[in-house]
């Protein structure tokens, strides 16, 4: 090996031992000592070694990388003494779209500040396109490399520290340092409620009450078990179309995104359009639930709500609108009702952002590996539940500027408390996920991506098959979306009815579905049938401005336009149990 090579690998590998502390730095937030970051440390490892190794044999890439960025630092030196010589200043390096780190004036109008920004830029672009560029690395290989490196990068960026970030210095040095002061309080306060583990406040959490601020379209709980409180809204109109709608959300959130404020709630602008709604309600486990699985939520969380609703409106057919992991439990119940040779009682299905084909998964695919899953399913087991904050985190680092460093930099650097927002008050009430059930998600769902294959997987002893639904379907997904790619979703779409009906909002995974059409913010594609490769059909698509949620109505009228008289959610028969919310959306982690 030549002196070139030596080098290279010594910058290499002191870049990636101070990854590895930052990693494992992340790691102990997440999950402390446990087999979990025991085995995405060795994984970690390992992707280093066989990208060292890449590197080693086709060394050409990595050179041709150096030299640009060489090229590149001496550009922004130049750059750098443009306006003291009277010059206009430019950059030569520019943030990605949406990255909001650098909008203060200095970090453009002062030139050493502006020389730090674009060299920290140019230091995250070269170093994930060296990944990229490596010859003889597989995809998943890649995708792993990237986001740790993502994270490492964006850990280091010079507006999470004072002395490099303008504005923070500004700030500090005009209150004397009272914004740390402020920040430290802050801080306390996080780790207090945080147990075990550091928790940002991204709101306000004492800003809303269920029932009274957010989750406030009237109905009434008609129905309950030990999985889910079924909830019936009060109709808004005399009459109202004869199938009820029925809203499956996912177990690993609270309902209450289709129903924030009067203004955004999905749920009071179907009532309003005349749907008799019915939204289950999932209760948030704990210990004592570590042994619901997957099929318990289809069984006696879905097709238990299709019962309720048809012992309390008398209607055995309904439409029903499942979001993310919620989706895949109605097509699964779906898929069960045709192999038990039961009558299909959902006439039609609308899947927003819902993976069936788990083989896209978007960035948690870094954490989709057998050693990973492994030590997930032991963390489970022996934990009984994934805690919701532990997940909150997790989810929140897949955008970690804006989910993550951004109001570390606010609450603790700047010393200001988060503002009050309806979303990410409920982004904050977190949910845990069962052991059972989780297990069942990680290992049969994204490692082995068993739900597309005939009869692979078994639901209470009945063995399954997506392709055997024949109802129509509403595929909805969004193209910023970092958990359920699009392109994912759509390949999904595809082992289901010959009668699929694609859409794709702007936006991503909660803006692009809450998407009200007095906001008027997002628009949507659409086009042929969900057929061929994802890219062909986008091209042929169609672009409207406006909400998707229009499109849906006139889609789902057209399988349900009889209209019948309002019903009542309670009677003297029927009195229900208590008014919405209910008690189980209620319950705090």
């Amino acid at each position: 090996m030549d002196t070139q090579d030596k080098d290279l690998n010594q910058t290499l590998n002191a870049w990636w031992q101070y990854n590895q502390d930052m990693y494992t730095a992340f790691n102990n937030s997440l999950f402390n000592d446990n087999p979990v970051q025991k085995a995405l440390s060795e994984q970690s490892n390992r992707d280093f070694s066989a990208w060292l190794d890449a590197i080693i044999q086709k060394p050409e890439a990595m050179q041709q990388n150096q030299l640009d960025w060489w090229q590149n630092q001496l550009q922004i030196i130049q750059q750098t003494f443009a306006p003291i010589q009277g010059e206009a200043p430019t950059d030569t390096v520019a943030e990605e779209r949406g990255d909001r780190r650098f909008k203060a004036d200095e970090w453009q109008e002062n030139p050493w500040f502006n020389y730090i920004k674009q060299s920290y830029l140019l230091f995250g672009q070269s170093l994930l396109s060296s990944i990229r560029e490596t010859p003889g690395l597989d995809d998943k290989l890649k995708e792993r490399l990237e986001f740790f490196a993502r994270q490492t990068v964006n850990s280091l960026s010079p507006s999470n520290f004072i002395s490099t970030n303008p504005e923070l210095l500004k700030l500090t040095l005009d209150s004397n340092g009272q914004n740390l002061v402020d920040g430290f309080e802050l801080f306390k306060k996080d780790l207090e409620k945080g147990g075990d583990m550091l928790r940002i406040s991204m709101t306000d959490e004492n800003a809303f009450e269920l029932g009274s601020d957010l989750a406030t379209t009237p109905g009434r709980v008609v129905f309950q078990n030990h999985l889910f409180e079924l909830i019936q809204y009060n109709a808004s109109s005399d009459e109202v179309y004869q199938a009820p709608l029925l809203f499956v959300p996912p177990f690993v959130n609270k309902y209450y995104i289709l129903d924030l404020q009067s203004s955004n709630s999905m749920v009071k602008w179907a009532v309003d359009q005349g749907h008799t709604v019915f939204m289950m309600s999932w209760k948030n486990p704990d210990i004592s639930m570590k042994d619901i699985g997957f099929e318990d939520y289809v069984v006696d969380g879905v097709i238990a709500a299709v019962d309720a609703i048809e012992k309390h409106t008398g209607e055995s057919d309904i439409n029903a609108i499942g979001y993310c992991i919620g989706g895949t439990l109605l097509a699964t119940a779906m898929a069960y009702f045709v192999s038990k040779r039961m009558k299909q009682r959902i006439k039609s299905a609308t899947l927003l952002t819902t993976l069936l084909d788990f083989s896209q998964p978007g960035e948690l695919g870094v954490f989709v590996n057998e050693p990973t899953v492994s030590a997930l399913e032991a963390y489970n087991t022996q934990n009984g539940i994934m805690h919701g904050h532990m997940l909150g985190t997790s989810f929140s680092m897949l955008r970690e500027n804006s989910l993550y460093w951004n109001y570390y930099v606010n609450n603790y650097l700047k010393g200001k408390a988060p503002m009050s927002m309806d979303l990410l008050y409920w982004n904050s009430d977190s949910t845990n996920l069962t052991a059972k059930s989780h297990n069942f998600m990680l290992r049969e769902l994204y490692l082995e991506n068993k739900l597309i294959c005939e009869k692979q997987v078994s639901i209470r002893g009945t063995k399954i098959d997506l392709s055997k639904i024949k109802q129509p379907i509403y595929m909805l997904s969004t193209r910023d979306d970092h958990i359920a790619l699009w392109q994912g979703t759509f390949k999904g779409a595809q082992q289901t009815s010959k009668n699929v009906t694609f859409v794709l909002g702007e936006s991503g995974h909660i803006a692009g579905v809450i998407n009200p059409p007095k906001a008027n913010k997002y628009g949507y594609w659409f086009g042929p049938d969900a057929t061929g490769e994802p890219q062909d059909w986008f091209d042929k698509a169609k672009h409207s401005k406006g909400s998707w949620w229009t499109h849906w109505q006139k889609w789902v009228t057209s399988h349900n336009n009889e209209k019948v008289p309002a019903r009542a959610t309670h009677t003297e028969d029927a009195p229900g149990i208590y008014d919405a919310p209910g008690e189980y959306v209620k319950v705090k982690l």
